[in-house]
């Protein structure tokens, strides 16, 4: 069993990684500034002796004893990370620093949570982990974007420099229960918009594509790499199934039930026209693949949100 840490540990991904890693008999420390997350996320698990909750911003420096260190910290919809770019940034870089330099000390296992935002608007598809991107280095979303970019490379250079045990995840769109109400993503703007009656909004015509991963599925996947020895990777997490923006908001009124209207407005600046993983190397490397289709998903997630949305 190990001594873990989480940080970002009550944010959506975070805390369904921190109940599983509990699940397996691990010591978890759960490590959060609580911007994007929530300790609602993690209430059903604050009784549990091998948990620990602590309110710390990963921009500042701190010293943990463990065996590895997940780095999950940072707001991942452009609704949050665009509100303060200059700390998304900081959280990136100076976060992964910080982060690298306990790993460094403690010789500590490390897996930094990039993102297919590292690919950009992608001219390669499906995109694959060799692919450098076409990304926009001054655009409204670099700072998540870049930011991410140099946590990979801090990522490789403490492993070629000081030997630290590293692995780089691309998480690609990830959608479930614990989605923040407020999240901008497209699987709960969708779901709130129809429960409560109000229009679905799709930027553009709706012909742009995106990949939809179910968290547990996600989760699977986080957990087969930080187990596989000698791979540093980075390696897609995602699922490879591709739909337009319109079948998701078709499919997400389909299953609510809801008489919303689809109302198209203006292209947003740098949106990506395609995303779709290449998991070749995670079917190879981890034996892992997903399992949940999206409408399995997409009815699971409902149901979750049907209990905390007010209509």
């Amino acid at each position: 069993m190990k001594r873990v840490l989480v940080t970002g540990g009550a944010g959506f991904i975070g805390s369904f990684l921190t109940e599983r890693l509990l699940a397996e008999g691990h010591e978890v420390i759960c490590l959060d500034n609580f911007f994007t997350g929530s300790k609602k996320n993690i209430a059903h698990l604050r009784s549990d002796p091998q948990l620990e909750l602590i309110r710390h911003d990963i921009v500042e420096p701190i010293l943990i004893e463990v065996d590895w260190i997940f780095n999950f910290a940072c707001p991942a919809s452009p609704v949050h990370y665009q509100y303060n770019p200059v700390k998304t940034v900081k959280t990136c870089v100076m976060g992964t620093i910080n982060m690298l330099g306990m790993a460094k000390r403690v010789k500590a296992r490390i897996m930094q949570a990039s993102t297919s935002e590292v690919y950009g608007d992608p001219e390669i598809h499906p995109q694959p982990e060799n692919y450098w991107g076409h990304v926009n280095p001054i655009g409204v979303r670099s700072c998540y974007d870049e930011g991410k970019r140099v946590a990979e490379t801090l990522m490789m250079d403490y492993h070629r420099q000081n030997q630290v045990d590293s692995k780089i995840i691309r998480i690609f769109n990830t959608y479930g229960p614990r989605m923040r109400l407020n999240d901008g993503r497209v699987v709960s703007n969708f779901i709130i918009a129809a429960l409560k009656g109000e229009p679905l909004v799709i930027y553009g015509e709706g012909e742009q594509t995106r990949s939809f991963c179910y968290v547990d599925d996600l989760v699977n996947g986080i957990l087969a790499m930080m187990k596989k020895d000698n791979f540093t990777g980075p390696v897609n997490l995602g699922n490879p199934d591709e739909f337009t923006i319109m079948e998701l908001a078709e499919k997400v009124l389909k299953y609510t039930k809801s008489q919303s209207q689809i109302v198209c407005k203006e292209k947003r600046d740098d949106d990506p026209v395609r995303r779709r993983p290449n998991i070749s190397l995670a079917k190879k490397e981890l034996q892992w693949s997903p399992t949940i289709s999206l409408d399995e998903g997409l009815q699971r997630t409902i149901e979750y949100f049907q209990k905390v949305v007010e209509i």
